[in-house]
């Protein structure tokens, strides 16, 4: 009896978990459609990508430059699912009247919210591979030996992190009416703060410091760095420090969810849309 009554939270956690994964893309992330995904992922990050080494080859930057801009690109490109779209799940929610029997639910919160996050995780990987394959074939950026399996892990941690990110984003949105804005600033901030064009370094010191707090910046010059043929103990800080990034970001998401979520329901904020 014991162990039937240890194991029922579990079974009941990875039930919630794997319904949300499964069934997000059909509803709150209903937008991700097979089209939607396949240009996002093929069309989206090639167009970014061409459109800024074009705009780096006009202002006469060599072509050391042109690498630098078409690797930031392509690990930029993740933002779009990692952000905008798990931002906004929570418009979705209200949009379709399902957030008050949703929150109304007597489930643990973490796989409610996690678990829509998977797929995100999933196109994010994918956005930033198919940037970096362009990136290499098109615009020959060299790959040192012994380079893939740190790049793997840099892409991982770069879409893991960015995910907490924006599920961090979409427990604020919970209050806000709308999370479009709050998911296009940051969604091109990073284009502005994270290293993808321009080195951190050229930028006032508040935006330094405000660049160094994203976890895209971090993920940028981990996935150049592992390009370059760094070490593991060369790319362990931007390792370590995206791990806890991540890690932060999906705990304050939950913290955020039941902050908001309470003062949601107190203001009446839950169904404004």
């Amino acid at each position: 009896m014991s162990t039937e009554t240890a194991a029922a939270p579990r079974a009941s956690f990875w039930r919630v978990l794997w319904t949300n994964a499964r069934f997000a893309p059909r509803t709150t992330l209903g937008f991700m459609r097979v089209d939607f995904v396949l240009g996002e992922v093929f069309v989206l990050s090639l167009t970014q990508m061409a459109f800024f080494a074009f705009v780096a080859t006009l202002a006469g930057n060599p072509a050391s430059s042109v690498s630098y801009v078409v690797v930031g690109n392509a690990v930029s490109s993740v933002t779009y699912s990692s952000i905008f779209s798990v931002c906004q799940t929570t418009d979705s929610e209200k949009q379709q009247g399902t957030l008050e029997p949703l929150l109304a639910t007597p489930v643990s919160r973490f796989p409610l919210y996690v678990g829509r996050g998977i797929v995100p995780v999933l196109i994010s990987l994918s956005n930033v591979a198919v940037g970096l394959a362009y990136a290499v074939f098109l615009y020959h950026v060299p790959v040192a030996s012994g380079a893939l399996l740190p790049l793997a892990v840099s892409v991982f941690l770069t879409a893991f992190a960015m995910v907490g990110f924006g599920l961090f984003l979409g427990g604020i949105a919970l209050f806000l009416r709308t999370s479009i804005i709050l998911g296009n600033i940051f969604l091109f901030l990073g284009l502005v703060v994270s290293g993808v064009n321009f080195p951190v370094s050229q930028l006032p010191v508040p935006l330094q410091w405000v660049g160094y707090g994203f976890p895209l910046t971090w993920g940028v010059a981990a996935v150049r760095a592992s390009l370059a043929g760094a070490s593991w103990v060369a790319l362990a800080p931007d390792f370590g420090y995206l791990l806890l990034s991540g890690i932060l970001s999906y705990a304050l998401a939950m913290g955020f969810f039941g902050v908001f979520e309470r003062l949601a329901f107190r203001t009446g904020s839950l169904v404004r849309f």
